[in-house]
């Protein structure tokens, strides 16, 4: 008897142990998906484009769900005013899950000085100096939120308009053009996984058996067979460590868009550096140039 008790004893506490982490995994998802705080000190220190020789605006952006989020906008510039901006492209770009805008400020002044591309950025909610909690929805608001106000800017809503988005970015790119088609002319998505639920068992093995909890779907795969007519660039570091390559090549094979698609592989990269990858700008480069720049204005 006593030993049966022991055993019902056993069972009881199991079951309560595994309902209380179901319930703290199912609550706190976003804590996890979400490495805002990484590296340390992302959440208060980020990186200015004044350090980088940028033009240095920073622009707070206001969701529809009153969220304030931070932003840097850097328009071309030359002695003729506003000519040169409006003729360049202007590319949206999409961080990962981990830091904020300030990172990616070498990877912009790429963009900005030698591809000759306006660059807008942000910090989605929760991260860097911006307000609020990640979560898909806020930021979705969020990349929505971005949009609006370029085309709403007098300069840059005259431009081309290139969205590009890496891992997380990459989804949340994929989203936002999915919706608002007519507004791009080209997508570039880096290292993007098929959706978290695919994601989890690779990236987070020990939850495997978990996935059925997460409510953070970010269902790429299904977004990209919503994009028609612009073309896209899909880059891939075939060693990636955290986003198995076999997502990115899955999602270019489901693509069916009309307007061209392009696909560049890294044998050696990973999941943070590809942009230090031999070709990488290059590949967006001759993207652009094929796809986006308007030619008949340079001359």
């Amino acid at each position: 008897m006593m030993v049966t008790n022991y055993i019902l004893a056993f069972i009881y506490f199991a079951v309560a142990v595994t309902v209380l982490l179901t319930v703290l995994l199912y609550v706190f998802q976003c804590d996890l998906l979400y490495a805002a705080g990484f590296p340390a000190g992302s959440r208060s220190t980020v990186a200015r484009p004044s350090q980088y020789d940028l033009p240095d605006k920073e622009v707070i952006l206001m969701t529809s769900d009153g969220v304030k989020i931070r932003s840097y906008v850097m328009i071309q510039r030359d002695q003729n005013g506003e000519d040169l901006a409006i003729q360049s492209p202007t590319i949206l770009w999409f961080h990962s899950h981990t830091g904020n805008m300030g990172h990616r400020l070498p990877v912009a002044k790429v963009f900005y000085e030698k591809l000759g591309y306006n660059v807008v950025m942000l910090s989605y909610r929760g991260y860097g100096l911006s307000e609020g909690k990640p979560n898909e929805k806020g930021l979705n608001v969020d990349a929505q939120t971005a949009l609006d106000y370029i085309l709403h800017h007098p300069i840059l809503r005259h431009t081309r308009l290139i969205c590009m988005g890496q891992s997380l970015g990459g989804a949340l790119a994929l989203n936002l053009v999915s919706k608002n088609e007519d507004k791009f002319a080209a997508l570039i998505i880096e290292n993007t996984f098929l959706s978290m639920t695919l994601l989890i068992p690779h990236a987070l093995p020990a939850l495997r058996h978990l996935v059925y909890l997460c409510n953070q779907t970010w269902r790429a795969y299904r977004a990209i067979q919503h994009i028609h007519h612009i073309p896209i660039l899909l880059l891939s570091s075939l060693k990636d460590e955290l986003v198995p390559p076999a997502h990115m090549k899955k999602l270019y094979e489901i693509s069916h868009t009309t307007g061209g698609k392009v696909w560049k592989e890294f044998e050696n990269g990973t999941h943070n550096d590809t942009c230090m990858q031999e070709g990488y700008f290059k590949a967006i480069a001759d993207f652009g140039l094929k796809y986006v720049w308007d030619l008949s204005d340079q001359e």
